[in-house]
């Protein structure tokens, strides 16, 4: 893969992830935050991306599947669950 390309990758995910990270902590509503962990996904897969085709960030890689995960869930949460109601 291009030297180019990786680095792309890299600092998408560092910006993206920074930006999600801003909009979550905001407390917006559901909407905006889970807008937010669409952003942090896209991190996620460009960070994930960039650890395994960079000799440097496997570590950074790795940790990003797990994350990938978890912002799925906050995806799931924010946008696709209905509000739970409380009695």
């Amino acid at each position: 893969m291009s030297h180019a390309l990786v680095n792309v990758l890299q600092w998408y995910g560092a910006i993206a992830g920074t930006i999600a990270a801003l909009i979550v902590s905001l407390d917006l509503g559901r909407k905006p935050t889970g807008y937010g962990f669409v952003i942090f996904v896209t991190s996620s897969i460009a960070l994930v991306a960039w650890g395994f085709f960079s000799q440097k960030g496997i570590a950074i890689g790795a940790q990003n599947v797990i994350l990938f995960v978890i912002n799925l869930l906050g995806v799931y949460r924010y946008l696709i669950r209905k509000k739970p109601v409380h009695a």
